[in-house]
């Protein structure tokens, strides 16, 4: 695996993924979904289960850390509560990761977006809340789209709308879920190695592999290093 130095001097857009690659969110996540454990009558689960759970979007999350043993309408109600409990406290102890903000200073001159399965309403104010909102042309959520990701639709929309070809975009995330979209639209693909996925990219390896965002806008430029990920299917 990996991208060629010509084809990386040519990306423009770079969609990046939320929770896990931008911002360390499991903590508060874990908060609310215990709290909303807790109001079932339900012992908490650990943050490293919870953050597991994290990356298809809050319907799933809900009802990974539920079970199977209650009906629609308690685990919508249960939906409910958490993501009222969430919006009270998403930023309570959520920090951007490490290298993060500088990767994102120098990248400014490329069109930078973020695509995530969180709610959209959540995402953009989180991003705020953080001081990095305006780095982005563009925030979609998991409810901006019919289809969450892996589905391609909300990455080909951003193509569309910044006028920039799937050869020259790369979609950046910590989860096979972010490598699933970027090959279903053509994009090249970046894994993070510090975000909950991680381990899912395995799997799924990306095309280029960083342990700290800062890498990325040299490895663009051609001043640093090329870390490929090992062959799919790899161990």
């Amino acid at each position: 695996m990996g991208i060629p130095q010509d084809a990386l001097q040519e990306i423009r857009l770079l969609i990046f993924d939320l929770d896990g690659t931008l911002a360390d969110t499991q903590k508060d996540l874990a908060m609310s979904v215990n709290a909303m454990r807790e109001d079932l009558g339900l012992p908490p689960l650990s943050a490293e289960t919870i953050s597991t759970y994290v990356g298809r979007g809050v319907t799933v999350l809900v009802q990974k850390a539920l079970g199977n043993s209650f009906t629609l309408a308690e685990i919508n109600r249960a939906q409910d509560f958490f993501l009222k409990h969430y919006r009270q406290h998403m930023l309570d102890h959520t920090v951007v990761y490490s290298g993060v903000l500088e990767a994102l200073e120098q990248l400014r001159g490329r069109q930078l977006v973020v695509l995530t399965n969180k709610p959209v309403r959540f995402s953009r104010d989180m991003l705020a809340g953080l001081g990095i909102g305006s780095y982005f042309l563009r925030v979609y959520g998991g409810d901006s789209f019919e289809r969450k990701k892996p589905d391609p639709a909300g990455a080909f929309r951003l193509m569309e709308e910044t006028g920039i070809q799937a050869r020259q975009t790369l979609i950046v995330g910590d989860s096979d879920t972010d490598v699933q979209t970027g090959r279903n639209a053509g994009a090249w693909t970046c894994g993070v190695t510090y975000g909950y996925g991680a381990p899912s990219l395995k799997t799924f390896p990306p095309d280029v592999l960083l342990s700290n965002l800062r890498e990325l806008p040299r490895m663009l430029e051609g001043s640093g290093s090329l870390p490929t990920s090992p062959p799919r299917g790899a161990s």
